[in-house]
């Protein structure tokens, strides 16, 4: 009877080799889900809806009789309309690596948030997809939580990031695959050429066909309450704070463009003309900008913006006055740009058209219907090399920025812990956020803040990208955390800092949680790499203290920092979902001294608790091995940490020794200028948050790079770290072996 069970159990196993091979080598195509996550508090008539959901029935209503009007879409009636996130310059059309990292200081002029006005949701990434019967909503992983709440019953929620859920393109193609002659329609000043392109290229092979919409149908229907653009004219930034005449940046921008035999450059990004002219303005909320269009030739410099934003200071800045002559700027009005590039381009052989890099998402795509396809030349725009180095004037700038908002925040955090204990009650979430800003607002130098500041306490700290309303606003409790994530604009640097506090008794997950997330932005901080090491290789650094257990966060950990301009600035990323390409500008890049970025892990446990710790870096050079030069990172920010939230027993020596000499330098040098303010309470308090750890183990200082003295980093066991992220990179990147 053995016998013939044993061929029968052979015969099973031969089997299920067979099917486990056959499934090996089969594309098995994934199931989507194109009926959208589960919605809470749905259906409305049967739950009572959150406080910050907008009813947007009518507008939905409105908007689908725009779709059918011929005098409104100028021709056959539309199947359904996208509305994207973007204004006519891309300010916030990104594009989803799976990681991105807290955006904040994009935000649109009011007058543009036309996506936030159709559905109600306020975050700054996502599109809409409106059709006669459904209404569709993508959104990434740091908005899950928020676009659930805000969205109200008659949203589709699509969570892009995960498997299941099918892309715009995807979820089109079944939602009319029986349909002939589908028509979708888009306004193309406000999606990108590159978005433009792909999403035609995947709807080639279907019925679908993507309509350009010149008349914006959400402007057709948002009448009442519109805001108008604000009339505050721009300014000239001196030399002494950018550190570069526009006349030096012009002459290099002309020298990249000779060596691309490119005849005109056309600039759409707002922070890339305020960078070029050194001119600011306040045409962004928090991003101090001008809202324009510029061409450089090489005779030539073209400026397109509204008449009442140039002031004298401006013209004679630019050199505007009887402009005839290369080194001059002529002004135009800011709507003859789509006149002027359809009649310049005809002198034209090779016209420079910016494409997607990092964060910025590249010009749009009636820019690239305004030239003839065969002179246009798609690149990454030149700005953004030039602008990521910061020079020696920029970069000291930096560092004074930093230095006078760790005082603003030192004073803030030790004012709020003062007042919490005198009346807890008085406190919650708006008052945290209305203090915080009160406190930069009265620093040398400050030009308001650079994105609104983030201050949410217990399950609202659990949502990375929270801004607290009249409407969401809730009390600071002594059970939980409160993450206050917030930066400042000045007139040389831009800051970004967050910290998490706690105003009772942590629990020990609490504590566990912070210290992973510690040691995280420790590992990166302290880090010394080779200078060809990608940025998206530095990313398991700082995540490996939470993949040891488990704990991962959906944002990327760091990205780069602008000069008095955007916090979130190109082409700087730090993700591990960046795909690593061959594109040394817009993959995976290698840092460079003058380089600043974030260094920002969290943890986030949903209707709980959150944790994100956040310090601006800068890159320098540690020194060199033979020809090999290596990097390392100094904290620019210097806040101090909470010490009630750090486990000491979960730091190693080396991580204390980090934390010692941190701290030492906030007492030093944020101490020095306190005292100087007369700002004592503070300085008790600061004083207070960086006692020193003991170090009880004795480090070995041969541990560490000879070159390092004012930040030390860890040196201990480097090649074996660079191995892993070797090894890491290659098998990440490798084809499947059963295909």
């Amino acid at each position: 009877m053995k016998q013939p069970m044993q061929w029968i159990l052979v015969y099973f196993w031969t089997l299920g080799l067979t099917k486990a091979y056959h499934f090996q080598n089969e594309i098995v195509e994934p199931l989507l889900n194109y009926n959208g996550a589960k919605r809470s508090h749905c259906p409305a008539i049967a739950h009572k809806q959150p406080a910050n959901r907008q009813d947007t029935s009518l507008r939905l209503r409105q908007l689908r009789s725009e779709m059918t009007r011929v005098a409104s879409i100028q021709g056959p009636p539309l199947d359904g309309y996208i509305v994207t996130s973007d204004d006519a310059h891309q300010t916030m059309n990104l594009v989803y690596h799976g990681r991105e990292g807290p955006l904040e200081s994009d935000s649109l002029d009011p007058r543009d948030m036309r996506r936030e006005f159709i559905t109600g949701f306020y975050g700054s990434a996502g599109e809409a997809v409106i059709t006669l019967n459904n209404a569709v909503f993508w959104t990434d992983g740091r908005y899950y939580i928020q676009a659930d709440h805000q969205l109200d019953c008659n949203w589709i929620l699509m969570k892009r990031g995960r498997e299941d859920v099918p892309s715009i393109t995807e979820w089109l193609i079944h939602e009319f695959h029986n349909q002939a002659l589908v028509r979708i329609g888009a306004d193309p000043t406000l999606v990108s050429a590159i978005d433009w392109e792909i999403w035609e290229d995947e709807l080639a092979n279907s019925s679908i066909r993507l309509v350009p919409v010149r008349n914006n149908l959400v402007d057709l229907i948002w009448q009442v309450n519109r805001p108008n653009y604000n009339p505050h004219p721009a300014y000239p930034l001196p030399d002494k704070y950018s550190g570069r005449a526009w006349q030096d940046k012009i002459q290099s921008i002309r020298i990249e463009m000779e060596i691309s035999k490119a005849d005109a450059l056309v600039l759409t990004a707002l922070d890339e003309i305020a960078w070029l002219f050194n001119v600011r303005g306040y045409d962004l909320p928090h991003t101090p900008v001008l809202r324009a269009y510029a061409i450089i030739t090489g005779e030539s410099i073209h400026l397109y913006t509204p008449r009442h934003k140039i002031l004298r200071s401006v013209e004679e800045h630019l050199k505007m006055d009887f402009c005839s002559h290369a080194n001059c700027v002529k002004w135009h009005n800011y709507t003859s740009i789509w006149y002027d590039l359809r009649t310049m381009s005809q002198a034209w052989n090779s016209v420079w058209l910016p494409t997607r890099c990092g964060y910025s998402p590249g010009a749009s795509m009636e820019i690239f219907n305004s030239i003839p396809p065969e002179k246009r030349l798609p690149k990454p725009s030149p700005v953004l090399s030039l602008r990521a180095q910061k020079n020696e004037i920029e970069a000291e700038g930096m560092r004074r920025s930093h230095l006078r908002d760790a005082v603003a925040m030192c004073d803030f955090l030790a004012y709020m812990e003062w007042q919490y204990e005198l009346n807890s009650d008085g406190w919650d979430e708006m008052q945290v956020a209305r203090l915080a800003n009160e406190f930069r607002y009265e620093q040398e130098k400050n030009k308001g803040i650079s994105f609104p500041t983030i201050a949410g306490y217990g399950p609202h700290a659990a949502i990375p990208h929270y801004e607290p309303n009249n409407l969401t606003n809730i009390k600071i409790g002594r059970t939980s955390t409160l993450v206050v994530d917030s930066g400042g604009q000045y007139l040389d640097g831009t800051t970004d800092v967050t910290r998490t506090l706690h105003f009772g008794t942590p629990t020990e997950e609490q504590k566990k949680a912070y210290t992973r997330v510690l040691i995280g932005a420790i590992q990166l901080s302290s880090l010394i790499f080779p200078s060809n090491l990608k940025s998206n290789q530095l990313d398991i650094v700082a995540r490996e203290p939470l993949w040891n257990i488990g704990y991962d966060y959906l944002h990327g950990t760091g990205h780069g920092i602008g000069h008095f301009l955007s916090v979130h600035e190109s082409p700087i990323g730090i993700s591990y979902a960046h795909v690593a390409t061959s594109d040394k500008v817009c993959g995976p890049i290698e840092l460079k001294p003058g380089f600043f970025l974030s260094n920002e892990p969290g943890y986030y446990k949903q209707g709980d608790f959150g944790i994100r710790l956040e310090n601006v870096l800068e890159t320098v050079v540690a020194g060199k091995k033979g020809s090999e030069i290596f990097l390392k990172f100094r904290d620019i920010t210097l806040v101090p940490y909470e010490p009630k939230l750090i486990d000491n027993n979960m730091l190693n020596p080396s991580h204390i020794r980090w934390l010692n000499n941190y701290n030492r330098r906030i007492r030093d040098e944020i101490g020095a200028e306190l005292k100087k303010r007369l700002r004592m309470d503070a300085f008790d308090w600061m004083m207070k948050k960086t006692a020193t750890i003991p170090e009880i183990r004795r480090i070995d200082e041969k541990l560490f790079f000879n070159y390092s003295h004012s930040t030390p980093s860890i040196f201990k066991k480097f090649h074996v770290l660079i191995y892993f992220i070797s090894v890491y990179h290659i098998l990440f990147n490798l084809p499947d072996v059963w295909s």
